[in-house]
Formats: C-alpha cells, sequence, structure tokens
C-alpha cells in the first residue's frame, strides 16, 4: 500500500470483535510506532506500554467516563488492547515536545494498523483521565518520573477502510511571505 492510500484509508475504529490482533499484526504495528520521529532523538525517554488486562482496561475506562462526567461513555470502545506511550517528564519550557513525539509514534502506528486490517483508534482523553492516578500508572508499570501522553486501541473489527474524500479546507492557513 501507498502512503497516500493508508493516509486516506485511516480512520478511528470504534467498533471491535473483541478479538485481540495477531502477533504478527502487532509486531509491524510496533515497529511503525518505532520508527517514528521523537524531539532531539530521544527515543530512550519514551515507553510503550501494551495492556490487555480486561480488568484494568475496565478500569480505565470507568477512570475516563467519570473524566468527561458521562457514566455511559466507553471511550476505549470495548478493544482488546491499549498501548500508552509515555515519556519522561522533560525539562521545562519543552513538555510540548513529549506529547509531539507521543503523537508521532501513535499516528504511524494508526497508519500501519491501516495496512494490517487492524481496528485502530488513537486515545487522548482517556489517557489525560488517568494522568495523575498512582494506583493505576503502578498497575500499568509506568515509568517512574513519566507522563502518560497518548495511547492506541487495537483489535480486530468488523469496519473496513476505505479510501474517502476529505476537504481540504478542513485546516485554517495563512500564508506568510
Amino acid at each position: 500500500m501507498q502512503i497516500n492510500e493508508a493516509i486516506s484509508k485511516r480512520r478511528s475504529i470504534r467498533k471491535f470483535t473483541g478479538e485481540l490482533p495477531d502477533e504478527e499484526n502487532l509486531k509491524a504495528i510496533i515497529k511503525a510506532g518505532e520508527q517514528a520521529p521523537v524531539a532531539m532523538g530521544k527515543y530512550g525517554s519514551f515507553h510503550m506500554t501494551i495492556l490487555t488486562n480486561k480488568d484494568l482496561l475496565n478500569k480505565i475506562n470507568e477512570k475516563a467516563a467519570a473524566f468527561f462526567k458521562n457514566p455511559k461513555f466507553n471511550p476505549l470502545y470495548d478493544a482488546p488492547m491499549l498501548i500508552i506511550i509515555s515519556a519522561e517528564k522533560p525539562s521545562p519550557g519543552l513538555e510540548n515536545s513529549i506529547y509531539s513525539s507521543a503523537a508521532c509514534i501513535v499516528e504511524n502506528m494508526a497508519l500501519e494498523a491501516v495496512e494490517q486490517n487492524v481496528g485502530a483508534c488513537l486515545i487522548w482523553g482517556a489517557i489525560a483521565s488517568i494522568a495523575n492516578d498512582q494506583d493505576i500508572l503502578q498497575a500499568l508499570n509506568i515509568p517512574e518520573g513519566s507522563i502518560p501522553c497518548c495511547g492506541i486501541v487495537l483489535g480486530k473489527s468488523d469496519m473496513p477502510y476505505k479510501e474517502r474524500s476529505i476537504a481540504l479546507d478542513r485546516i485554517q492557513i495563512n500564508e506568510v511571505k
């Protein structure tokens, strides 16, 4: 698949069969994350946590629903896997670099999920909801001094990836010459 095709097919999959991705697919998705650019090349300051424990997934889902003040909200979409990207707390003034880098990591993973035909959805709010919950962070083995930045849910899905037309005026642009 060409990169433009993967980009035009990529979308948030929010309906999963409950089955985990095959091991080969998961390896390819993780490899894509490893190949993402990170600020200042500080790859060693990033960490992936692969979570399939249903009790912990449910706990995160409940915490996020409370965070959004909507007990019916299901922000992990019953996906069987959540991969959390965390990073060492950066020096003051460089906080945006870890979130930008984490976004590059999960976007690479999402594009590879299209290639592997694995359902994927980027997760932001649910990760924000657990950022200061020491019990959950300990249960996840997030390295001490690290901040959970974002995540991606993965799983098999019956929802197809198909090319779509996207308006090219969704983001405002100004040009300074």
